[in-house]
């Protein structure tokens, strides 16, 4: 039986992000891998054509994900006007982390003043970290044990991006080349979404709940990790069987999206508006045709952000929000699917 979430009390109160200062376009990857492309015939425009993806941006080598995180909460708080000392949960959500310990929500509630009531600690789960911070935060303030709390994640891809294209130019191979153009893809940034009782700032979104859904037989799929059984050591890679992340992962979200409409109720049968886990062109097409949502109403960022993981579907929503994407009274779902395969749509009114 799918697990529903359910809530009555619980706003999305407002995003705040933060974008690293180096684009790179998919034309700068192409050039880093002249070998490979010499070895194997590619033409030119090949990476952008195969994932939609024009363009992502990334930090400064060395950049700590504490500070893209904290950077990104200074700015939701200031939106919000709710005093970090309100907060009673800090969730990091990254997949990208400082340290293996302590957790790096430790030193992003340190730079922003937290206060020591708080339930301070890291999540990770794939590209579906945020939404788990947010359903953790949502089920808390439901249950009356905190009237806020504030998820962030920043996530980093320029060196495993870089490992990558080593790796690539070293081994130039058709079969190399089809496990690693999903790691081409990534993109860097940092969020932070502030979930609240209703009883402090604006009365944003309200979440209404959603639906979550596995298929961890796939686990196998797509793995970022080290070359070596300790994760401690080693060389970190990157390897995705992407037909197979699509396949099962659109089965996944088919099935998930059905329990989806019949747990929200909704008139109509389906969301307004939706914001998906950014992935690329093919993956969105695939995707918005499996649950029959036309892609006039659906707001993408991959083109011009990449595949951000865990930031992805948050920062997505808040640039949406900007732009007048949405519109007050619409129904919105938010959509996200991560490694694993784990899945969690959530349904929230805007």
């Amino acid at each position: 039986m799918t697990q529903r979430l359910t809530y009555q009390r619980v706003r999305i109160a407002g995003f705040g992000y933060e974008l690293p200062p180096h684009v790179i376009a998919s034309e700068d990857l192409e050039t880093a891998l002249a070998p490979l492309y010499q070895a194997l015939h590619l033409k030119p425009g090949q990476l952008e054509a195969l994932t939609g993806i024009a363009e992502r941006r990334w930090w400064a080598p060395g950049y700590p994900m504490h500070a893209g995180a904290a950077a990104a909460g200074r700015k939701v708080l200031a939106a919000t006007g709710i005093d970090a000392a309100d907060l009673g949960m800090l969730v990091y959500a990254g997949v990208c982390r400082d340290h293996i310990e302590p957790a790096t929500a430790c030193a992003v509630a340190d730079a922003l003043n937290i206060g020591p009531e708080a339930m301070v600690y890291d999540v990770s789960n794939a590209c579906l970290g945020v939404l788990n911070g947010m359903v953790q935060i949502a089920d808390a303030i439901e249950l009356g044990r905190i009237r806020a709390g504030m998820v962030v994640s920043c996530e980093t891809a320029r060196s495993i991006v870089e490992l990558t294209i080593q790796r690539l130019n070293q081994s130039p191979t058709m079969e190399n080349f089809k496990h690693c153009v999903a790691t081409l893809t990534g993109g860097s940034g940092a969020v932070a979404v502030v979930l609240t009782d209703g009883s402090l700032g604006p009365a944003g979104q309200r979440l209404v709940g959603g639906v979550v859904r596995n298929a961890v037989v796939h686990h196998g799929l797509c793995r970022w990790g080290t070359d070596t059984d300790n994760p401690a050591h080693g060389i970190m890679r990157m390897d995705t069987d992407a037909p197979g992340v699509m396949e099962h992962g659109v089965a996944l979200g088919r099935g998930t999206y059905r329990e989806f409409v019949a747990a929200v109720g909704w008139p109509g049968g389906r969301p307004d508006k939706i914001v998906c886990h950014q992935v690329g062109a093919a993956h969105r097409a695939t995707v918005l045709q499996a649950i029959g949502i036309p892609p006039e109403d659906d707001f993408s960022t991959f083109a011009f952000l990449g595949n951000i993981g865990t930031v992805s579907l948050p920062i997505t929503a808040a640039i949406g929000a900007e732009r007048g994407f949405f519109a007050p009274g619409q129904r919105v779902g938010f959509f996200g699917i991560g490694s694993g395969l784990n899945c969690v749509l959530m349904g929230l009114e805007w």
